[in-house]
């Protein structure tokens, strides 16, 4: 496999969880009267704006998007839920976020330093642009602490 397709599948895979989990908290937040929504609405936006990105491209070099699979989304949907359950409140859930950007942040940066060498400029350019985005996300969401 091309290294270019397995940091194109990363950014997939991670793009489709983080929909996953941030869906699931807005869900569970919706009849709360939470600041952050706007936020985590935003942020839900990104993240499928880069799912996007990454089906064309997974689409240009021939290779099939791969689920990240149903025991890892349940395993969150069932964190979120039961973290949301015992405090919905901005700080928690900004914490919560940071969190799991914080995660993602470290694993693209690897995946960044890996591949740089043996990747497609538009595929590393899209890798890049993901890791800013979680960045700026980061420190956006700071406010809430």
């Amino acid at each position: 496999m091309k290294t270019e397709n397995e940091l194109l599948l990363y950014i997939y895979q991670d793009c489709q969880m983080a929909i996953s989990n941030l869906t699931t908290l807005i869900n569970s937040i919706n009849d709360k009267d939470n600041k952050i929504k706007k936020d985590v609405e935003k942020h839900l936006k990104g993240y499928e704006k880069y799912l996007k990105e990454s089906e064309k491209l997974l689409k240009k070099h021939d290779v099939k998007p791969k689920d990240k699979g149903l025991m890892a989304s349940m395993g969150s949907f069932i964190g979120i839920k039961k973290e949301i359950s015992k405090d919905n409140s901005d700080a928690r859930i900004a914490d919560m976020l940071i969190k799991g950007l914080t995660m993602g942040t470290i694993d693209i940066n690897k995946k960044i330093d890996n591949f740089k060498d043996e990747t497609a400029k538009n595929v590393l350019n899209l890798a890049t642009d993901l890791l800013k985005f979680q960045e700026d996300s980061i420190e956006e969401l700071k406010r809430y602490l």
